[in-house]
């Protein structure tokens, strides 16, 4: 075997090993930041404010971006994290006579508490779930349309998977009830659901 062969297959060795016996415990004051990228899935529907008058269907496609975390953990199992991403680009068509395509950005940040059923052991597996609240605003709407900005729900499921006893492996979910009244050229057309569902990976950091 070369020396490169033989040097490779010793990083390799080693990494699986330190990954073997990583692990760490969650513990009250630990601080986390967290990094990835996200695609999110619209669930697309509006009601209309008199459907009398007309119909009209709301098609919105997925975005992707970038996303962010900001953790506190005031005890071993239960903590605070604020989180968000860059501003998503979504691609919007509106049927019916009112009919128009085009795209808008969205930004949501969220603040939720989050409950760690592992923590204070010591795992190199840590999940945890959240809830807590929403704010979405939106940009960048299609000439005449205008996005009001949405105060919700939000609630999310995640896992650390520990590399280091600082470096971990991040993967998680996230769903927000988001709902933004549209109008166009001034005239209410009703509220839009979005419902946003958001599947992410990427990497935490523990402090």
């Amino acid at each position: 075997m070369s020396n490169a062969k033989w040097l490779a297959s010793a990083v390799t060795a080693a990494t699986l090993t330190l990954a073997a016996q990583s692990a760490l415990a969650y513990s009250a004051g630990d601080v986390f930041v967290r990094g990835g990228f996200a695609k999110t899935d619209s669930r697309s529907s509006i009601d209309l404010v008199d459907p009398g008058n007309f119909q009209t269907g709301l098609d919105i496609r997925d975005g992707r971006g970038f996303t962010y975390g900001l953790g506190y953990l005031f005890h071993d199992n239960f903590g605070i994290e604020l989180s968000g991403s860059q501003r998503v680009k979504h691609d919007v068509a509106i049927g019916g006579p009112v009919g128009f395509e085009g795209s808008f950005r969205r930004l949501p940040v969220n603040l939720m508490a989050n409950y760690y059923p592992l923590g204070g052991l010591d795992s190199r597996v840590q999940p945890y779930v959240g809830g807590g609240l929403n704010y979405t605003t939106f940009s960048g709407e299609p000439e005449g349309v205008d996005m009001r900005r949405s105060y919700s729900a939000v609630g999310q499921a995640g896992i650390d998977l520990a590399i280091t006893d600082n470096l971990l492996l991040n993967g998680s979910v996230n769903y927000a009830d988001v709902r933004t009244r549209v109008s166009y050229e001034g005239e209410n057309l009703g509220k839009a659901r979005l419902d946003p569902l958001t599947i992410g990976g990427g990497f935490t950091l523990r402090f």
